[in-house]
């Protein structure tokens, strides 16, 4: 029982430790403003509707090259 107790209280300071020095690092972040946030998101977005019709496009042209010479 003595050992459990003893486990439970070391997994119980390596939380807190690390939630203490996580906290630390959060303080070194440069967090974006609202507006740079933002214009990233519509350029992901943008980019991410690219990329769909790319591989949709590639993805349509195979399969008819597939069907075309199995027939």
């Amino acid at each position: 029982m003595e050992e459990i107790k003893e486990k439970v209280k070391v997994t119980i300071e390596k939380v807190t430790q690390f939630l203490k020095e996580a906290k630390v690092e959060l303080k070194k972040v440069t967090w974006p403003t609202p507006k740079q946030a933002m214009a990233s998101t519509a350029v992901v977005i943008i980019l991410v509707f690219i990329v769909a019709i790319i591989l949709g496009i590639i993805d349509f042209a195979l399969a008819k090259t597939v069907k075309f010479i199995l027939g």
